[in-house]
C-alpha cells in the first residue's frame, strides 16, 4: 500500500490525547462522523480542519492518542480525509482501534517532518520518502495481516466482506 500526501504537523506534538483529537463535548452531540471531523483538533489548533487536504498525514510526537478509548477520536481523523497518522509512538488501545476502523498508523522519528512536506509512504516495504527534502526514512513494514485489514477498510468491514476473519 502506497500513500502520498502532505504533512499536517500538530504544534503541541507530544501526548495528544483523545480529548484534544475530538473534544468530549461532541461525544453525544454529533453522531455524523463527517460533521464530527469538522472539529478535529480544534481545542489545540482551531484552524486545523481548514488546513487539511484529502490524503494528508497527521504528524505528531510520542504517545499520540492517549487518554480514553473513545472511537470518535479515530472517526474524526478518518472522516477528516486524513489518510494516515505518523508519530513517534501511539497509545496502545488507540493503535489497535485505528486498525480496527481501517486507519493506518506509522511509528518513526518525526523530528524532521515539517508542515507541508510532501511524503510518499510504502507500508509493505517500510519506506517513508520525504519528497520535499529528498530523504528516506525506514519505517517498520506492516505485517500482511494488518495490510489486509486496511485494504478491506478495517476489521468489521473485513469480517463482513469475507463472512468471517480470513487472510
Amino acid at each position: 500500500m502506497i500513500f502520498k500526501g502532505k504533512v499536517r504537523r500538530i504544534k503541541e506534538f507530544d501526548n495528544i490525547n483523545t480529548d484534544y483529537i475530538i473534544s468530549g463535548r461532541y461525544k453525544f452531540k454529533i453522531q455524523d462522523p463527517v460533521k464530527l471531523a469538522e472539529h478535529v483538533m480544534e481545542d489545540i489548533e482551531p484552524d486545523f480542519y481548514k488546513r487539511i487536504e484529502v490524503g494528508d498525514f497527521i504528524v505528531a510526537g510520542v504517545n499520540f492518542g492517549c487518554g480514553s478509548s473513545r472511537e470518535q477520536a479515530l472517526q474524526a481523523i478518518k472522516y477528516a480525509k486524513i489518510s494516515l497518522v505518523i508519530a513517534k509512538s501511539f497509545a496502545r488501545i488507540f493503535y489497535r482501534n485505528a486498525f480496527n476502523i481501517g486507519l493506518p498508523l506509522i511509528e518513526c522519528n518525526t523530528d524532521e517532518l515539517e508542515e507541508d512536506d510532501k511524503l510518499e509512504i510504502d507500508l509493505a516495504n517500510g519506506k517513508l520518502v520525504n519528497l520535499t527534502k529528498e530523504k528516506t526514512i525506514d519505517i517498520k513494514a506492516l505485517p500482511e495481516t494488518m495490510q489486509v485489514l486496511l485494504k478491506d477498510g478495517g476489521l468489521v468491514e473485513h469480517i463482513k466482506k469475507h463472512k468471517g476473519f480470513k487472510l
